[in-house]
Order: structure tokens, then C-alpha cells, then sequence
């Protein structure tokens, strides 16, 4: 792929000098124009701005940056546009989102709009979105058994201490839902102090995490970078003195790391779980392996360029070049488009006759049904061979004719019950809106 990027850019070059024979190598592809990118920021100064505008420049591309809150968005039927200081916004063909935390609803919106004009952006509206709710990020990275700190999440007092007791008790680390670079994380030792922290938190109507705290990892993480699917670069964060927290911002060190096959695993599903092409993984180094804290949308470069000495902005823009030269095919549309197809996930449960049967034998060749990807526990087997056994829990993602799909689900399994709508007394309308009484 590296090979492809750095072809890609000698075209570009190659076309700019523009004599005739040098452009019909890749005439098929975006290759033969000067990739014009943006970089949505309210921080031009920033040292990540700066870095990527400078890899931008430096590969002969054109790049600006975009202040997000000088966007706004017109709607109407068929033609979604956006305009930028009073002017529409066009000709960019990618742009790397650098959303700001506290403008995280504008921000996804302008990403979202950039989306419906079909421009290719870093990260996606919804990926952002995800990653900036710490508890829908967890609650994701859990249900694909991502190690991760054992959370809980409550608003009753009278559910503080049991909660606490139920992830091991204290000591406990409390998250601010909106917190970034270390702040509103606090530290608390006792069940005491923490049940009286959150009940400050929210009585000041703030919405709080409770984790357990990784005491083998106490004052340092890793930082890994997902560029695409792979860990381009990754970086040991350590505090200073009593303080928990690494944070570069609060003054954490920083050093290279290289991480062994089930840090980078880790780290490149959890990125792609939250649906993030580039992404900064947070981890914890516990005892039975690596403990996700967070998926970070925008991370920082400063420190990660400065612990491996690598050209991490570059790797983003190559990885955004690469993109608009040869663009993924939107599988979701192609679906759309095709009458009587989709997709549907089939479960194999105990004692279902596919149990011990192959994919052949399952009859899914002969109804023209692809297996697209085979879920077997923690395991995912993508494009599963026809002489793979099926086994009691396996869950298979299918493409095909939806009626063809639908005659392999037993129809007991399957039937609808359409609502039933009966007549109301009006006492039982009156009685629902009688003032309560107390006793």
C-alpha cells in the first residue's frame, strides 16, 4: 500500500510538470490532480495543525485550514451544501476533522455535511460521535470483549456503594462524562470519598463513570496510533511525581514503545469499533493484558512525533491521498440499489440441525447466500472456506436474496405478532390523569 501512496503522489507530481506522455499511467485514478485538503480546526497555531499542513505541502498538495465555527450548513431537497465564512465551501477533496471537545455537536454536524457532499473525511461523523461519549464508547468496546477497567455507570445514591463494591471497591478512579486531557478524572481511595465525590458531581447535574483503578499501571499508559489498520507509532505515558494521571498536557513524559501483537490488536479493533480511520488508543498495562480507556478522535501529535522521531502527520496524509486516488466503494449504497438483496446475521443455536454441518453442506452455496464473516466466540474468521464446521453460538453474516435468507431461520423463530390495538375505558383515561395522592 505504501508502494501505491508514494506512486500516487509521483503521478501528481509528474501531471503538474505537465508534458503529455506522463499522464496516462493511472489516467483511470484521481491520481493525475494535486489532492486539494482541508483541515477542520478552531486551532491553527496548534502544533497538529501546523504538522499536518506542513506533510500536506511538503507532498506537493494543496492544504488550508478550515475554523469549524466559521461553517454553517444549508439544507434543501437533493443539494446539501456548506458555506465557510459566507461562501460555499467547495473543490476540497478530503478534509481531517480536529473537533474540539466542547464543540463536539457543531463539529460532527459540519463532518456529517461534508459526508453528504461525498467528500472524504479522516474520521467519520459518527465515529467522532462515538468515541466523544466515554459511556457509549465502552459500552461498544464491551460487547466485542475489549479489555477495559470494569465500569459502572449510576444516578441513584442509593446505588453508589453497591456499583463500587460490584467492580472490586475502592480504590476507584471518577470520570466527568465531558472530561478531556486528564481533566474531571479524580482519584478516590475510599468508598467514603467516592460516594461523597459523585454525589457533588451530581448535584452539580454532571453525569459520572466509576472505574476500578489499575493498580499494577498506576501513573502511565500507552498511547497507540491507528492510522487505517495499522499502529503506526505508540508511546509510553508516565506522570510525574504523586500525580495519577499521564496526560501530556499535565505535564506526563513520554517515550517510544513498541507493542507486542496483542496491544496492536487491541488497539486497531478498538479504533474500528468506534468506527475511527485515525485514532490515538488510550491502554492501561494490566495484569491479564491490555485495558482500553479511551479512543481519542483528535489525537495529539506533538507527543507521539516527539517519543518515536516518526512522521506521523505524514502517514495521515498519505493514508487521505491514497483514499482519494483509489475511494472505497459505499457497500451500503450498493445494497440499496440491489432489489430483493441484503444482509442479515444468522445464529446458530444449541441443537439446531447446522450444528456439525459445513457452509456447503448448510445449503448456503446452492441458495446463492455468500458467508461474508464467521463469529465464533472472541474469533472472527472473515470469508470462511465452504468446508468450515458450523458449531452450537456461531453467528454468520450473510449476504443474499432476503427471501432465500429468510427460509434458513426455523419460522417459529421468525413470526411477527402485529400489535394489537383494543378499545380504552375512558375511567381508565381519567384515573391516568387525576392528580396522585400521597399518603
Amino acid at each position: 500500500m505504501l508502494f501505491v501512496h508514494r506512486l500516487a503522489a509521483k503521478v501528481r507530481m509528474q501531471a503538474n510538470n505537465a508534458t503529455p506522455r506522463h499522464v496516462p499511467i493511472l489516467s483511470f485514478a484521481k491520481a493525475i490532480a494535486v489532492m486539494n485538503l482541508g483541515i477542520i480546526s478552531c486551532a491553527p497555531r496548534c502544533y497538529s495543525t501546523r504538522r499536518l499542513m506542513a506533510a500536506a505541502k511538503e507532498r506537493g498538495y494543496k492544504a488550508s485550514v478550515v475554523n469549524t465555527l466559521k461553517c454553517s450548513i444549508d439544507l434543501q431537497p437533493g443539494k446539501p451544501d456548506l458555506y465557510y465564512k459566507g461562501k460555499p465551501l467547495g473543490g476540497f477533496d478530503a478534509m481531517i476533522p480536529r473537533i474540539g471537545a466542547s464543540i463536539t455537536y457543531f463539529g460532527t454536524a459540519v463532518v456529517r455535511q461534508l459526508e453528504q457532499m461525498n467528500v472524504f473525511v479522516a474520521n467519520s461523523s459518527a465515529g467522532i460521535a462515538n468515541s466523544r461519549d466515554k459511556l457509549r464508547s465502552l459500552q461498544m468496546l464491551s460487547r466485542h470483549h475489549i479489555g477495559m477497567p470494569r465500569t459502572t455507570f449510576v444516578r441513584d445514591r442509593g446505588d453508589v456503594i453497591p456499583a463500587i463494591q460490584r467492580i472490586g471497591g475502592a480504590p476507584v478512579i471518577i470520570k466527568l462524562l465531558e472530561g478531556t486531557q486528564g481533566v474531571g478524572v479524580i482519584l478516590a481511595d475510599t468508598i467514603k470519598v467516592a460516594e461523597a465525590i459523585i454525589e457533588t458531581l451530581q448535584t452539580a447535574k454532571q453525569n459520572v463513570l466509576v472505574q476500578s483503578f489499575v493498580a499494577e499501571s498506576k501513573g502511565r499508559d500507552v498511547r497507540a496510533f491507528v492510522v487505517g489498520d495499522r499502529v503506526i507509532g505508540a508511546m509510553r505515558r508516565v506522570a510525574q511525581g504523586d500525580e495519577f494521571r499521564s496526560n501530556v498536557h499535565r505535564g506526563g513524559l513520554v517515550e517510544a514503545v513498541e507493542l507486542d501483537d496483542e496491544y496492536r490488536e487491541t488497539a486497531i479493533r478498538a479504533s474500528q469499533i468506534m468506527g475511527l480511520r485515525v485514532a490515538g488508543v488510550d491502554m492501561l498495562e494490566g495484569k491479564n493484558g491490555p485495558q482500553v480507556m479511551e479512543v481519542n478522535s483528535s489525537p495529539g501529535l506533538e507527543g507521539i512525533e516527539r517519543a518515536t522521531k516518526m512522521d506521523i502527520a505524514g502517514a495521515i496524509i498519505e493514508y487521505c491521498a491514497a483514499h482519494v486516488d483509489f475511494p472505497e466503494m459505499d457497500i451500503r449504497q450498493r445494497l440499496t440499489v440491489s432489489r430483493g438483496y441484503g444482509v442479515c446475521e444468522l445464529v446458530v443455536p444449541e441443537g439446531s440441525h447446522f450444528v456439525g454441518m459445513t457452509i456447503t453442506d448448510g445449503e448456503f452455496i446452492d441458495r446463492d447466500i455468500n458467508v461474508l464473516t464467521l463469529y465464533r466466540g472472541k474469533t472472527v474468521i472473515p470469508n470462511p472456506k465452504h468446508s468450515r464446521m458450523l458449531e452450537a453460538g456461531d453467528r454468520l453474516l450473510c449476504f443474499g436474496k432476503q427471501e432465500a435468507m429468510k427460509d434458513l431461520v426455523p419460522k417459529k423463530t421468525r413470526k411477527k405478532r402485529a400489535p394489537v390495538v383494543r378499545s380504552l375505558d375512558p375511567a381508565m383515561i381519567d384515573e391516568a390523569s387525576a392528580p396522585p395522592t400521597y399518603q
